[in-house]
């Protein structure tokens, strides 16, 4: 329950990041010729094309972090997030960052920008199911966030509700962009944007936190540590009915 509060908190309080990111897309979704039914139906189709991306997202980066637990890293995977989003935000603030810089990045951004394109002139509500497919590829400090809490969990069923949550938790602010945009300004846009650097910066802060392994309830707790482990001397309790067969080079007599 924890973890699906935590991932509707996110995408709820963070989605007002994307007026200022993704609410250009919801503004141009060709919906307006169709009756009020079928406006709601087409931008329903949109945000679910989104959560299934992000569910996509949260099952790839909950395997990898379940990678890292198995091999007793959550630690050092926690710290390193958190220090990567800081990096992210200060790379991203400066004037000599520039995209382009990271080839294959820019490439694969723009062909994702060109397929939305091509939809968008696309007849028929379903085409609006896949431009929420793809607008969930394009970059997002958000969505970066989202994927540090997927890779947190450790597991790739819990990345993927994680995702799927904090997907869910945006869809509220983005049905309202999409009928309600014209009342949302360039400057109230912009405002929103600057917020996001601070947002990402406290998470990453929480996640440094969280790997530091302080003790502290909800912000820094203790990580479980294996306590399972048997005496190969310890004879098994009556529930277990496999036989006893001590190990010679431990159980000997002295």
């Amino acid at each position: 329950m924890e973890l699906v509060i935590a991932a509707i908190s996110l995408g709820l309080l963070g989605s007002f990041h994307c007026i200022g990111m993704c609410g250009p897309i919801a503004l141009a979704l060709p919906v307006h010729q169709y009756s009020p039914l079928k406006k709601y139906v087409g931008i329903f189709l949109y945000n679910f094309g989104r959560v299934a991306t992000y569910t996509f997202l949260g099952i790839l980066f909950g395997l990898l972090g379940q990678s890292f637990f198995i091999g007793g890293f959550q630690q050092i995977v926690s710290i390193t997030i958190g220090i990567l989003l800081l990096v992210s935000v200060i790379l991203t603030q400066t004037k000599w960052f520039n995209v382009p810089s990271f080839g294959f990045i820019y490439i694969s951004i723009n062909k994702v920008k060109q397929q939305l394109g091509n939809l968008f002139n696309k007849k028929g509500l379903h085409f609006l199911f896949f431009i929420g497919l793809l607008n969930g590829l394009l970059p997002c400090g958000l969505v970066y966030l989202g994927i540090a809490g997927a890779i947190a969990t450790g597991n790739y069923i819990r990345g993927a509700e994680f995702m799927f949550y904090f997907g869910v938790g945006t869809v509220p602010v983005m049905y309202a962009v999409a009928f309600l945009g014209q009342f949302i300004t360039v400057k109230y846009r912009n405002h929103i944007r600057q917020v996001m650097p601070y947002v990402v910066s406290f998470m990453a802060v929480l996640l440094i936190l969280r790997g530091l392994n302080l003790g502290i309830p909800y912000v820094s707790p203790e990580f479980e540590k294996n306590t399972n482990t048997v005496s190969c001397c310890e004879k098994p309790s009556q529930d277990n009915k496999q036989e006893f067969k001590p190990i010679k080079s431990c159980c000997h007599k002295k």
